[in-house]
């Protein structure tokens, strides 16, 4: 997977035999989703994962899990509350105290983690048919691209596992000095919906590769993944308590995990609201570190020198990817004035041949949105944009009557102050802007809170570089887009978190310093 767009993996296996088409605004279209194809996957973990087991949560109750092509229930999940997540952080508190897991050594510690990621490899079908099933993504999407990116992610991770050390510092004194690295104890982990198995990597990788215990609270719309592949963790060797999984909503079990006494570090993935609301619950509790990995606007500029087609498929790619569902999209497209008119004209006939339908369906580039909050979220910054007099040039409107689908949907003539290119929307609407040069579309990309991500597209060189070191972005992706290799660190400037995702960078995240001094009794030797 090293460094190779997840564009490119998907391109490999598209049937040229597409069962559903989109075209133009103004057609009378047929339902998005007919015939849905029912996935032979059985739902066998719908409950609380603590301490090694599955329970109920201790209120009883459960919630709905839907699935986004119908708007059906899936399964009933047990909905952790606060209590749940106490029980949950004393297993873990426990499991770090007195368990073996950080006593244990790097290497067997690896080797668990090596054990897991083989048994994904062997349920990935069943995973990321259920991960489609729940989330929306493409099978293909899951299975082709997501699935083994995974695998990749946690097989970096055992790597680390030993590697993990401290320095000898040289003292202006007769000491010995040497600094010690340290797991940081209970982790708090809360995941997002959109990549509900890339997210789980990206927490738990690698907290357990630094010896931490965790208690991760999944997103209420796509639980189950998660649960399945916490049980194969636990297949694999791990020690009860170590990983532990509470499924429920924000302002209860979210809540009680950011503000806990006995949670050492919280990170969190998702909104730039909600992550306001977690760093000041941590704060107030225990002053425990937060990583948060927030929202994003991101500008995709392309220059006047740009390869127009490929410039078109790499911008569309770039917003539309995973639904539009994805914090880094490219979702303000700025494109030179001496391009702009072609351009505008060929992402219009790209979006127009977008195809969206049953993910489970071959050739299908495009699922429904997550649920009906989002979806009637999205419908809105539609209606904003047409309001706004940004020109619709395509899409605009819901795709058929069942389900969340939209129509790729695509608005030229757009101005910086319009909400559709302020506001993260998180759906499949490009918003195409116009810029004269380098300086112009330098301050119009930087004059936003956010700061995830940029995408460049151009053939001269002092230009990527100009742009790459001008653009207040944790990533800036010269000539391509949605790179996530996994030792390619992710996080954002500004309102777009604090820390870094994957990388090296991440253990700090999960590690504490501690210096060690001792005084020499015979220094003559220094």
């Amino acid at each position: 997977m090293a460094a190779r767009r997840i564009s490119s993996l998907l391109s490999r296996s598209l049937s040229s035999s597409l069962p559903f088409s989109v075209r133009p605004k103004g057609y009378s279209t047929a339902a998005a989703l007919e015939n849905p194809i029912i996935p032979n996957v059985e739902i066998k973990h719908t409950q609380l994962l603590i301490n090694g087991e599955f329970v109920d949560a201790a209120s009883g109750k459960t919630f709905p899990t839907y699935d986004p092509r119908t708007g059906e229930v899936i399964a009933h999940v047990a909905e952790g509350d606060a209590q749940d997540i106490n029980l949950a952080v004393a297993a873990a508190r426990k499991a770090f105290d007195e368990g073996p897991w950080p006593k244990m050594t790097a290497y067997e510690r690896a080797r668990i983690i090596l054990r897991f990621a083989d048994l994904v490899e062997q349920h990935s079908e069943e995973l990321a048919a259920l991960e489609t099933w729940n989330n929306g993504k493409t099978f293909q999407q899951a299975s082709k691209a997501e699935l083994p990116m995974f695998v990749r992610k946690f097989h970096y991770y055992a790597g680390w596992a030993d590697k993990i050390h401290g320095l000898t510092v040289p003292a202006d004194g007769p000491y010995h000095v040497q600094t010690l690295h340290e797991p940081i104890g209970v982790a708090g982990q809360i995941i997002p919906w959109n990549f509900p198995l890339i997210m789980f990597a990206w927490k738990v990788g690698p907290a357990l590769a630094c010896g931490n215990t965790i208690v991760l609270k999944t997103a209420e719309q796509t639980p189950l993944t998660a649960l399945y592949v916490g049980k194969l963790f636990h297949e694999a060797g791990l020690p009860p308590g170590v990983l532990n999984i509470v499924s429920g909503y924000g302002p209860s079990a979210g809540a009680a995990l950011a503000s806990h006494m006995d949670v050492d570090k919280i990170a969190f993935t998702g909104s730039t609201e909600t992550g306001k609301t977690v760093l000041e619950l941590a704060a107030k509790s225990n002053l425990k570190p937060a990583t948060l990995e927030l929202g994003g606007k991101s500008p995709f500029i392309v220059c006047e020198d740009a390869d127009v087609d490929k410039a078109v498929e790499l911008a569309h790619f770039a917003l539309f990817f995973n639904q539009g569902q994805c914090c880094c999209a490219g979702s303000r497209t700025y494109v030179h004035e001496s391009v702009y008119d072609e351009f505008v004209e060929k992402a219009t006939q790209r979006a127009k041949r977008r195809t969206v339908g049953d993910p489970f369906k071959s050739g299908i580039e495009q699922g429904p949105q997550i649920d009906t909050e989002q979806f009637q979220k999205v419908l809105r910054y539609l209606k904003s944009g047409m309001e706004s007099n940004a020109k619709l040039e395509c899409g605009g409107d819901r795709l058929g009557s069942k389900g969340f689908f939209i129509q790729p949907t695509v608005f030229s003539n757009v101005q910086d102050d319009m909400l559709i290119a302020q506001d993260e929307i998180f759906g499949p609407v490009q918003s195409i802007l116009k810029f004269k040069d380098l300086d112009e579309v330098i301050q119009r990309a930087n004059t936003t809170k956010y700061g995830l991500a940029a995408g460049v597209f151009t053939q001269n060189l002092n230009t990527a570089n100009t742009l790459s070191r001008a653009l207040r972005a944790g990533t800036v992706w010269v000539n391509c887009f949605d790179v996530f290799d996994a030792a390619i660190p992710f996080g954002g400037y500004k309102m777009s978190g604090i820390g870094r995702e994957k990388s090296v960078y991440s253990l700090n995240n999960y590690l504490q310093v501690k210096a060690v001094v001792t005084p020499l009794k015979n220094p003559a030797w220094l």
